[in-house]
């Protein structure tokens, strides 16, 4: 049964073609950890299928969202899930919105390239998958090879193997770095 931690609320946004590991993991180490997290669909449909041809539900769609209840956007990657995620012309004015106002944004795999092409990584430190090293570099960020980077209010990891401690990350920011910890011992990842 779902405990709330804190009154700050996420939300994480799924396309069609989506790398379902690094979303879904996410999802449930926030709930793990008592941080609200809603799946949004960039569709009209709840329903998502991953690139792996995964197909899961939606807590709503990006249409019935009101991004002021929330504090943090969250992308996963995945092909062509982040492509899809960047066609989508109301999540992008959300994300430079959320990262211009210094409100957090965390990305994993191929999905820190979409904030590179934002121009919100420009001199800033950041990590993705290899495949998009030379986005983020065209694009000004200072590439790291970490499995997870934090700067500020950005939060960018590499891929599905780091989709764990990219989760746990964003637990510290909510909880501290003790509870993210806890949970990490918990799942028996340390």
């Amino acid at each position: 049964m779902f405990e709330a931690k804190t009154n700050l609320k996420t939300a994480i946004f799924f396309a069609d073609g989506c790398e379902e590991i690094e979303g879904l993991t996410v999802v449930d180490l926030l709930y793990r950890a008592g941080i609200p997290c809603t799946k949004v669909s960039i569709t009209q449909s709840t329903e998502v299928t991953s690139s792996h041809e995964v197909t899961f539900r939606t807590d709503t769609t990006i249409g019935e969202l009101d991004f002021d209840q929330y504090d943090m956007i969250i992308l996963p990657g995945g092909i062509p899930g982040t492509p899809n995620l960047r066609a989508c012309f109301p999540l992008m004015e959300q994300v430079k919105a959320f990262c211009e106002k210094g409100r957090q944004v965390a990305a994993i795999c191929a999905a820190p390239s979409i904030l590179a092409e934002l121009g919100l990584l420009s001199g800033v430190r950041a990590t993705c998958n290899p495949s998009k090293d030379e986005v983020l570099k065209e694009n000004g960020a200072l590439l790291c090879k970490d499995k997870v980077v934090v700067s500020d209010n950005i939060i960018t990891s590499r891929g599905m193997g780091t989709a764990i401690p990219f989760g746990l990350a964003i637990v510290a920011h909510y909880l501290g770095e003790d509870k993210a910890r806890a949970l990490g011992e918990n799942i028996i990842y340390y």
